[in-house]
């Protein structure tokens, strides 16, 4: 089993800094119009190189760029070919996971005020996955 980048957060983040990086949003969204598809298909050298090769003067915040490529560097190895995955089929997203997460964790630590470590919070989810588990194996 292999972890993949949830396509809506890659996109979700490569926006948000990008706001913060460039020179207005003409120029943000002709960027990211650019950088998606590059990530869709899984060329994440290629988008890294194109958004180093962004002209110095329609960018307003280098360290919001340096902190975008770092992004992408560091979860290189989980940005796969979304587009092959959807042709295939295969999830792009994180929705189960976290549905999941909700069914397991969320509903059970928002009771009477409740509040929670997080050593705890791992407790109850493995507990509460694997009562599931048993449950679904039944």
């Amino acid at each position: 089993m292999g972890i993949i980048l949830d396509w809506y957060h890659l996109g979700k983040k490569c926006g948000e800094l990008l706001s913060q990086t460039m020179n207005g949003r003409k120029l943000r969204n002709e960027v990211l119009n650019k950088l998606k598809p590059l990530l869709w298909y899984g060329l994440t050298n290629k988008a890294i190189e194109f958004l180093r090769e962004i002209p110095e003067e329609d960018i307003k915040n280098g360290p919001s760029l340096d902190k975008l490529i770092a992004y992408l560097e560091r979860n290189r190895p989980y940005i796969p070919c979304y587009a092959a995955r959807k042709e295939l089929g295969l999830c792009n997203s994180s929705v189960a996971g976290e549905k999941a997460n909700d069914l397991i964790v969320s509903e059970r630590q928002k009771h009477n005020g409740m509040s929670w470590t997080k050593r705890g919070t791992v407790a109850l989810a493995a507990i509460t996955a694997l009562a599931q588990n048993n449950e679904y194996r039944k």
